[in-house]
C-alpha cells in the first residue's frame, strides 16, 4: 500500500518537475544569439524567477529521493 502511493507521488512529481522546467526562461538565444546584438547576456532574475528556482530544485529532491528509496527495496 505504501509502495503504491509513494509510487504515484513519484510518478505526480516528475509531471510537475517536466512542467516546472519548461516554464524556466530560456538563458540565452542559443545559435540565433551569435549573429544578435545589443542583448544583455546577463540579466538579473526576479523574484518570480527565484520562486520557480526553488520549486523546481524542491520538486528534484522529492523525485530523486523517492526514486532512491523506490529502488533500493528498503520498504518491502
Amino acid at each position: 500500500m505504501l509502495i503504491s502511493i509513494l509510487s504515484w507521488i513519484w510518478i505526480a512529481s516528475g509531471l510537475i518537475l517536466m512542467l516546472l522546467v519548461l516554464l524556466h526562461s530560456p538563458k540565452g538565444d542559443g545559435m540565433g544569439g551569435l549573429a544578435a546584438s545589443g542583448s544583455s547576456m546577463f540579466s538579473s532574475a526576479s523574484s518570480a524567477e527565484a520562486t520557480l528556482n526553488k520549486a523546481t530544485w524542491l520538486t528534484l529532491s522529492i523525485f530523486l529521493g523517492l526514486a532512491v528509496i523506490l529502488s533500493a527495496g528498503w520498504l518491502v
